[in-house]
């Protein structure tokens, strides 16, 4: 990407859109496009190809998406597959038809199958069935990655996509219902902390394993791929190193300083036993990430106590 190009990031209020806002401007990428839902609603089609028509960016990553959840994909399988259908769509094709150079489409290590061998490789996409808690969301995931792929295949375009494993981070989501694991368990650790309660009760029997990136790491790779990697298939995105759920509450709970017991529900549901990515493919082309997990929750804590409006949503 040249230093003066028009670089469009959907998303940039969202954590991972915020991070590749960050790292872009790090490298000394200046000349940014960003709107907010309010200004622009991407899952409205006319509103999607007026703003391309008039913008016309060089470059675009494909950051916003409807994301949430166990309970919020359970409770709203409709709404996660169309929000995030529509919204791929409108983006990727509004991109082709205006000239984009090049679109960074980013999904999630869940389109991968509930039992893909481990560590999951990017060859192992649509080799069975998904998990069930995250279906619609990984379906719409599939279709954006794919979109791209067909478009590079009947087109000529250069659009590639990058699958993160669990991110975590400045600017998450911290909703009691709505997150994700390590943003709920930071919450749920912080309050017990500050409440004096003897016992925190999680999910689960806590045996499921997890990877987890640091969201500015994900950023980073972000941009190197924008710049180093051209392909049909997509990039996987993590640290290659995993920890049960268990762990990880242990692990929460030490950074945020809560000395209660953990208790845990198996009544309700664990997810995907193990989802580990295979990252050889991103240090084949010379990329590894940062940041250790004690020292990103220690950050991601950091950004829970001095932005409160996070801390509500």
């Amino acid at each position: 990407m040249e230093k003066n190009a028009k670089i469009y990031v959907a998303g940039h209020r969202g954590m991972v859109g915020s991070a590749i806002v960050r790292e872009l401007n790090r490298q000394g990428y200046h000349n940014l496009l960003t709107r907010s839902h309010a200004e622009l609603d991407l899952t409205r089609q006319a509103e999607v190809e007026a703003f391309f028509a008039a913008e016309k960016p060089d470059y675009v990553f494909l950051a916003a998406a409807k994301v949430g959840g166990i309970v919020a994909n359970e409770s709203a399988l409709a709404d996660f597959l169309y929000d995030n259908m529509i919204l791929e769509m409108n983006v990727v094709h509004s991109a082709w038809k205006n000239g984009c150079k090049k679109l960074e489409f980013l999904g999630s290590s869940c389109i991968y199958p509930r039992m893909a061998p481990q560590p999951m490789p990017e060859s192992c996409l649509l080799t069975g069935e998904l998990e069930k808690t995250n279906e619609a969301y990984a379906l719409a995931k599939i279709s954006g990655l794919k979109y791209c792929e067909f478009l590079n295949r009947q087109y000529g375009t250069d659009y590639i996509s990058v699958m993160p494993t669990n991110l975590y981070g400045p600017n998450d989501n911290y909703h009691p219902t709505h997150s994700h694991v390590l943003p709920a368990l930071i919450r749920r650790f912080h309050e017990a902390k500050l409440e004096g309660r003897k016992s925190v009760t999680c999910w689960g029997d806590g045996s499921p394993l997890r990877e987890f990136l640091y969201v500015d790491d994900l950023a980073n790779l972000c941009v190197f791929l924008m710049n180093h990697y051209s392909g049909n298939e997509t990039v996987n995105a993590g640290t290659g190193k995993e920890l049960s759920i268990k762990e990880l509450t242990e692990l929460v709970a030490k950074v945020i300083g809560y000395d209660g017991e953990i208790l845990w529900d198996p009544s309700k549901p664990n997810g995907t036993p193990r989802k580990l990515l295979d990252v050889s493919k991103a240090a084949s082309l010379g990329w590894t990430y940062k940041t250790e997990l004690e020292d990103g929750i220690r950050l991601a804590y950091e950004d829970f106590l001095h932005n409160p409006m996070r801390a509500e949503r």
